[in-house]
């Protein structure tokens, strides 16, 4: 079920009044429904992958309780170990198999011989890769003793499988969102009205700004060999904003539409295309993610505190799993090892930490620096998507190559004027907001100049909205 359906229009609505006037005298039935609400929403993708859903959830609940129960940290070792194996595995099966064959047998091409591969002809279960991240991260911190193994089914269920966060994230924590299932409710109007305008403007990013997006974009990488070259920058720029508009307006609709159930999830995306340098970028792009990847993965392999290339390894695996968490493609593994690339200047002057407070905050403006600092992200930024966007290697290269041409410096034909519009809309409104959570959370005004916003982002989405059900990009993930 897609956010931007009409189904998903009826389902909100009745989960809600549901949730709020028929179960709200005990949050324990208030769990059962969201969970079963939960079950129904994955289904209505493929009914079949609930069941792998429900597997996940119960492997992982039942070696949590073990983990905390073992005697020795042998047995604790043992279901920690189980509990990653199976959850790979499978994540391995469905994302990873062709790729990992198909490379195999390109590499002994090269040394001649050739060899007939079974490929797989299987769906990848959408949201796989988010609800697999939860459960790991459940079992580790038991085992690491940062948590109880938790008790009660059903709450642990609600947490993996909690439908706003389900098939993209944000990538929550047993630390920070089982407490709030495990609590009473009460309805807050003022969470919930600033829910809807998240909801709103997250709306606005994925039906507005990504989805008219969207047909230039493909476009244009599709016949990027007859495009100019000014076309093919416009075309990186416009897939920028695509990836950003889809994915931050998916999670700002999963934020917003938790609120309205009282529940705060993590915040995913904080305005990452006015950050500084590529460190900042990462700290404002799939914060859940990221995060995730720097707790589990990166300080477990020694984080900084080790020799210089120490950190220059870390942050070269931490930059190509994230690549290949992406996709089983080497377009995504080049993608990460970009950005390492990109990080490793800040790394090498010690300089990853310097861009940490909110650019020209208290400012209309930055400055000249900043604002050339931001640009210059915002390009490497470009360039690095379109290996994230390119079906293989080859077409990012020869895109790339087409792009260097003095003609470069023409106009794009067409010129997208009404796509840029709505894209410089965004920006100013968020750059105004660049402070807060999302980009309607405005308090600078007075409420009549903020309903008068609102009823324009409305108009705009009447007007402009692709209402076509398109899928969100990261639901490929």
């Amino acid at each position: 079920m897609l956010f931007n359906s009409v189904g998903f229009l009826f389902f909100l609505p009745i989960v809600f009044i549901l949730y709020w006037f028929v179960f709200r005298k005990k949050y324990q039935y208030q769990n059962l429904l969201l969970l079963l609400a939960s079950f129904y929403f994955y289904a209505c993708w493929d009914w079949r992958f609930l069941f792998l859903l429900m597997f996940s959830i119960g492997l992982d609940f039942v070696s949590g309780l073990q983990i905390e129960k073992s005697k020795t940290k042998k047995e604790a070792t043992f279901w920690l170990t189980l509990s990653i194996v199976i959850n790979l595995g499978f994540l391995g099966f469905f994302k990873y198999y062709n790729f990992f064959v198909e490379s195999f047998a390109e590499l002994l091409n090269g040394f001649g011989f050739k060899i007939n591969v079974w490929l797989l002809n299987i769906v990848l279960p959408v949201g796989i890769s988010f609800y697999t991240f939860h459960g790991l991260s459940y079992v580790i911190d038991i085992y690491k003793k940062r948590i109880k193994a938790e008790t009660n089914f059903i709450d642990y269920a609600v947490f993996v499988s909690y439908f706003p966060l389900l098939v993209a994230g944000p990538i929550e924590r047993a630390t920070h969102l089982l407490p709030q299932i495990q609590k009473k409710r009460v309805f807050n109007y003022d969470q919930a009205a600033d829910g809807m305008r998240q909801i709103l403007w997250g709306f606005f990013k994925k039906m507005v700004i990504a989805d008219n997006c969207a047909p230039l974009v493909n476009e244009i990488f599709t016949n990027y060999q007859t495009e100019s070259p000014a076309t093919l920058v416009m075309g990186a720029v416009l897939f920028a904003f695509q990836i950003y508009g889809d994915f931050s307006g998916y999670s700002d609709i999963a934020l917003g539409v938790s609120k309205l159930f009282g529940i705060e999830l993590l915040k995913n995306f904080a305005f990452p295309y006015f950050s500084r340098d590529i460190a900042e970028f990462w700290r404002r792009w799939h914060i859940s993610l990221s995060s995730w990847f720097r707790d589990y993965l990166y300080i477990p392999l020694g984080g900084s505190k080790g020799g210089l290339m120490m950190k220059i390894r870390n942050t070269f695996i931490i930059f190509l799993v994230s690549g290949f968490w992406h996709g089983a493609n080497w377009t995504f593994i080049i993608w990460g090892g970009l950005n390492a690339l990109y990080f490793m200047p800040l790394l090498l002057a010690d300089k990853n930490r310097q861009n940490l407070e909110v650019v020209a905050m208290d400012k209309l403006l930055p400055s000249f620096r900043e604002f050339f600092k931001i640009l210059l992200t915002f390009a490497l930024t470009c360039l690095a998507w379109i290996f994230f966007r390119a079906e293989s290697v080859t077409q990012a290269v020869l895109y790339i190559q087409r792009i260097i041409d003095p003609a470069l410096f023409s106009i794009p034909k067409p010129f997208p004027v009404k796509v840029l519009a709505l894209v410089g809309f965004m920006l100013i409104i968020e750059w105004m907001n660049r402070g807060k959570v999302h980009g309607l959370e405005i308090d600078r005004f007075n409420p009549w100049i903020r309903r008068i916003l609102y009823l324009i982002v409305i108009y705009i989405i009447l007007r402009y909205a692709n209402f076509g059900n398109n899928e969100f990009i990261y639901f490929q993930f």
